[in-house]
């Protein structure tokens, strides 16, 4: 039974039916609960779906069932990078990256982990006054909008394309401009509205650095940025929440536990009736 589940939980996420991916996934997962191979496929239905706190509690899961299942440690790492959690997002990568050797995609993911990094320690030091060279941007940016997408235009004559490193989450864009000799750009905006980042994209040309935010809802943005007045932080140190892990992990079990006390009350229930039916 489980077996089949699986089997079609597969089809539906290549069909890219994940939400049906997901909920056959969790079937399957009733029968065998401590199958570390369906906790890590759902885990990247989960992603898929944009469901990060999700996939990160099943990738935990399946970590301490399995510990040498490179899989979940990647999908650990993606699932917490899609958060900001980038600092958590790497050591899950750089542990997995030794049950994977040859797999190009932890190296590329700790990089991109390293870059975030380096941008929210420079506006840290930015924001405490403690570089004034870095507190001087080189470059300017400014942008417009349309009902669907949001366009920053970041002038920067002449970058080479490798120089430039752009990431987008959920309500944050990250920006290194990085040239030999020159001092360095960070730009890291807490956006005024959500966007989608699977469908954001950036373009280096000779003049400038074009990026387009896909607007989650075509909603006009008063600002580029969140304003204070909206109670939400502009330093990106300042986090409302920080996420405790091992705390979700427990809730997780807990939650698990007190289905499985439902299921076994269903059962009871089912059995006595039956049982007093044949009376």
């Amino acid at each position: 039974m489980a077996v089949e589940l699986e089997r079609k939980a597969g089809v539906a996420f290549i069909d890219e039916d994940y939400k049906l991916a997901v909920d056959l996934f969790s079937k399957a997962l009733k029968i065998r609960p401590n199958n570390a191979e369906l906790l890590a496929s759902r885990a990247q239905a989960n992603i898929m779906l944009h469901d990060y706190l999700e996939a990160v509690g099943d990738a935990i899961k399946a970590i301490q069932l399995d510990p040498s299942m490179a899989k979940a440690y990647l999908r650990k790492g993606i699932a917490c990078f899609k958060l900001e959690e980038y600092q958590t997002a790497k050591v899950a990568l750089e542990k997995g990256v030794r049950f994977a050797q040859n797999d190009p995609r932890f190296a590329k993911l700790i990089k991109e982990c390293n870059d975030c990094i380096a941008v929210e320690n420079a506006s840290i030091t930015v924001g405490r006054g403690a570089s004034t060279a870095l507190a001087k941007p080189k470059y300017r940016h400014e942008y417009y909008q349309k009902p669907e997408e949001v366009v920053v235009t970041i002038f920067a004559k002449g970058i080479p394309e490798n120089n430039v490193v752009v990431h987008f989450a959920v309500q944050t864009l990250s920006v290194a401009i990085e040239v030999p000799g020159l001092t360095p750009y960070y730009l890291h905006l807490r956006l005024f509205g959500k966007i989608i980042p699977d469908n954001s994209r950036y373009a280096v040309m000779s003049t400038k650095v074009e990026i387009r935010l896909a607007k989650a809802e075509a909603l006009n943005w008063p600002s580029l940025e969140i304003s204070d007045k909206d109670q939400r932080p502009t330093n990106p140190s300042s986090k409302a929440k920080v996420i405790d892990w091992d705390k979700l992990q427990a809730q997780i079990e807990e939650e698990e536990k007190e289905e499985e006390l439902k299921d076994d009350a269903t059962r009871n229930a089912d059995t006595q009736r039956t049982m007093n039916k044949k009376t």
